[in-house]
């Protein structure tokens, strides 16, 4: 099993009245290095989350914790799968933190998690394009 940082992007209108169409409408970006989660387990909950959105030209904290304030993987995975386990080959999101300031749209989203214990740190961005409306 492994650990990295992606971002669970949602359309934010669509969200205000489904959250899981809001979630399919967006592509989830994901950092392209992995942590063997057996590295991490024993402190996991000092890693900590922290998001950057670009407003305005401005870069801004956006979202920031540790993930003890998450829902540890063994209780995701079990509330997800069950008895057979997180299969082979297989993601999953594990939460966030609210957005400092609430959500608000932005032109780029930079996140990463980063391991205080080891001193190491994964990271990733991107661009954010707003479709038009034409319907």
């Amino acid at each position: 099993m492994y650990a990295g940082v992606g971002s669970d992007h949602t359309d934010r209108k669509v969200e205000t009245y489904n959250t899981t169409v809001s979630k399919q409408m967006c592509d989830k970006p994901i950092a392209p290095e992995l942590w063997a989660f057996d590295d991490v387990a024993p402190h996991w909950d000092d890693l900590i989350l922290r998001s950057f959105a670009t407003i305005d030209g401005t870069r801004e904290l956006y979202q920031e914790g540790t993930l003890i304030g998450i829902l540890p993987p063994a209780d995701l995975i079990a509330r997800g799968f069950g008895s057979p386990g997180l299969p082979e080959r297989f993601g999953v999101f594990g939460g966030t933190f609210a957005a400092k300031g609430g959500i608000r749209p932005a032109s780029r989203f930079d996140f990463e998690i980063v391991d205080p214990v080891l001193d190491r740190c994964i990271r990733q961005g991107y661009a954010v394009v707003s479709l038009l409306n034409v319907g």
